[in-house]
């Protein structure tokens, strides 16, 4: 049984762990409104960019002239995914959940017969998947959601990208992430980016087909690189603002946890101080009476 001394410190120690969890918590709700703010602002960016897409590729005829980010490679035994997660730890399920994702996805593909590498952004994701897959890793990014995300490592990861989908070192990437729905829920979401997937958003398409200057192919090849790190960008201000909600719930509930132990080594405190008061007041009457 803990001595006085040994609960004392205890308790001590306990309550020094909730002031920064709640110190933490109070910083992860400051940082989550301006991440949150960020990535509602950059979603009609992105569907709009998605429906431009859309209207040019809807008639588009796929020739040898056609750029290769929508046409691909015309095979798809190379997979590419894009493992988006945190630097940094202490939010709950964040990460855990995008590498239980990421791994089910590297066995299906082998089963399905497909090579699979992996491109880590964020320290987690990386030393999280370097247990088992290593070997599949061919270039990991630290530090891009550790502070504000910035338009221009979004498109240097696209630029990185292209670069090695030219040099045929993949023929179809993914991008595996958290799209942020709220403070207490993270969506993990796949999203093929290589080659571009137009997605079928002809609700409000106009009754009339647009006409194009110069041809679609001349205008898809300026509008795809920059379609790419818009995705890309998209995906990291969502990971960023998820990160926080899962951080602000996580230190929320270590900091209500904490107040919890902290009342039952109180109580284990007081109980133990009563018995040894109440053993110290025995031995004095017993002595007394033997005199």
């Amino acid at each position: 049984m803990p001595s006085l001394k040994d609960l004392k410190n205890r308790i001590a120690s306990v309550k020094s762990t909730r002031k920064i969890t709640a110190a933490m918590k109070m910083v992860a709700a400051s940082k989550l409104r301006r991440a949150q703010e960020h990535a509602e602002a950059a979603r009609p960016y992105a569907t709009r960019m998605a429906r431009m897409l859309d209207t040019l590729a809807g008639n588009l005829v796929v020739s040898e002239s056609t750029p290769r980010l929508i046409a691909g490679t015309g095979k798809q035994d190379t997979i590419l995914l894009v493992v988006v997660t945190s630097d940094r730890g202490l939010c709950g399920a964040f990460n855990g959940s995008i590498v239980r994702e990421a791994r089910r996805q590297i066995r299906q593909l082998e089963l399905d017969g497909k090579q699979v590498k992996l491109l880590c952004v964020g320290r987690k994701g990386r030393d999280l998947l370097r247990r088992d897959y290593a070997d599949k890793i061919i270039r990991a990014v630290d530090d891009v959601t550790n502070r504000r995300v910035a338009f221009s490592s979004a498109d240097d990861l696209a630029t990185t990208l292209v670069a090695m989908f030219d040099a045929g070192q993949f023929d179809v990437a993914h991008l595996v992430y958290n799209r942020f729905k709220s403070v207490i829920s993270q969506v993990v979401t796949v999203k093929q980016i290589v080659p571009v997937k137009p997605a079928a958003m002809q609700d409000s398409a106009p009754a009339v087909a647009p006409e194009f200057e110069p041809d679609e192919e001349s205008i898809l090849a300026q509008i795809l690189p920059r379609n790419l790190a818009i995705q890309i960008y998209t995906a990291l201000l969502e990971s960023a603002a998820g990160e926080q909600g899962a951080r602000m719930s996580a230190m929320d509930n270590a900091t209500r946890n904490a107040g919890d132990m902290i009342n039952k080594l109180t109580l284990n405190y007081n109980r133990s101080r009563q018995a040894y008061i109440t053993k110290e007041l025995i031995e004095i009457i017993s002595g007394a009476e033997a005199v």
